[in-house]
C-alpha cells in the first residue's frame, strides 16, 4: 500500500473528448488512492457547477461528463486545474455487505480449474476466497458490475486467453488481482467461482444500484437450494441483503 501524500496535491486534468474531462490521481491499483478519487468525487458533487452531468468513478481516476451547450470545456477545465484535495491518509469505511455465493459446480465452472492451478482442493479455494474483506473500488462496465479488491494473493490467476462471449448474471469472478460480481449476462474472461441470487443491479428496484464504490463486501458460501429459495425472492425485487449497521 502506498503511503498517504504529505500535503495537498493536483489532479491530472485530460480532455476526453468534446464533452468530458478526466481527473488522474495515479496509476496503481491502490485503496489510498482510489479513496482520494471519490473523495474528489464528493467535492465537485458539492460545488454543482453549472453544466457538469455526470461524474463517473474508478480506480485511479474521475470522469467528469459536462454539457458544452451550458459550460465551455476550456471554462470547465480551468475549474478543475485549480482544485487542490488533501489525500484523505486512510481510505473511507463503506457500508459492509455480506453476499451469498453458490460455490462450484453449475454456479462456478472454473473453481476446480482454479484449485488445480494454485495447488490447491476446491474447498481451499472457497475459504481464502471468503476469508477477506473487500473494497468496492468501482462499478462499471455494465450496471452494477462490482470491482473488487483484496483478494488473497494465492489466488491472482491470469484472465482467460480467450473470453467467453456469455457469463451468466450473478457470477462471482477472479481476474488477475481482482475480484467482481456480475450484475448483468455478459462476455468474460474471469474465472467463474460461483454464483450470487443479489441483483446489484435492478432496474425495477429504488435504488437501482445496490453496491457504491468505498463500501465493503463479504461473502458467504450458501447450498444449491438455498440459492433457489433466495433467487426466487431477488426475481420479484428483494434485495436480498442490507449493509451492516455502523
Amino acid at each position: 500500500m502506498s503511503e498517504p501524500a504529505s500535503e495537498p496535491f493536483r489532479p491530472r486534468v485530460v480532455p476526453a473528448g468534446d464533452s468530458a474531462v478526466l481527473l488522474e490521481l495515479g496509476e496503481t491499483l491502490d485503496p489510498l488512492i482510489n479513496a482520494a478519487v471519490l473523495a474528489l468525487d464528493a467535492e465537485i458533487r458539492s460545488l454543482e457547477l453549472e453544466g457538469v452531468i455526470e461524474l463517473v468513478p474508478t480506480y485511479r481516476s474521475l470522469l467528469v461528463h459536462y454539457d458544452p451547450e451550458r459550460i465551455d470545456g476550456r471554462v470547465l477545465l480551468a475549474r478543475l486545474s485549480k482544485l487542490d484535495l488533501e489525500h484523505p491518509g486512510t481510505p473511507p469505511e463503506g457500508r459492509l455487505w455480506t453476499v451469498p455465493v453458490a460455490y462450484g459446480g453449475e454456479f462456478g465452472i472454473d473453481l476446480e480449474a482454479v484449485a488445480r492451478r494454485h495447488g490447491l482442493r476446491a474447498e481451499e479455494v472457497v475459504q481464502l476466497h471468503t476469508g477477506p474483506t473487500y473494497r468496492v473500488y468501482m462499478v462499471g462496465f455494465v450496471p452494477g458490475f462490482t470491482y473488487l479488491g483484496g483478494l488473497d494473493p494465492r489466488l491472482y490467476t491470469p484472465r482467460l486467453d480467450d473470453p467467453r462471449p456469455r457469463t451468466p448474471a450473478g457470477s462471482v469472478s477472479i481476474g488477475g488481482i481482482q475480484a467482481g460480481i456480475a450484475s448483468l449476462e455478459i462476455p468474460s474472461g474471469w474465472h467463474l467461482l460461483g454464483r450470487t441470487p443479489v441483483r446489484t443491479f435492478d432496474p425495477e428496484r429504488t435504488p437501482p444500484l445496490l453496491l457504491e464504490p468505498g463500501d465493503r463486501v463479504r461473502f458467504v458460501p450458501i447450498d444449491p437450494a438455498t440459492f433457489d429459495e433466495l433467487d426466487r425472492r431477488a426475481a420479484a425485487h428483494d434485495p436480498l441483503i442490507a449493509p451492516e449497521p455502523a
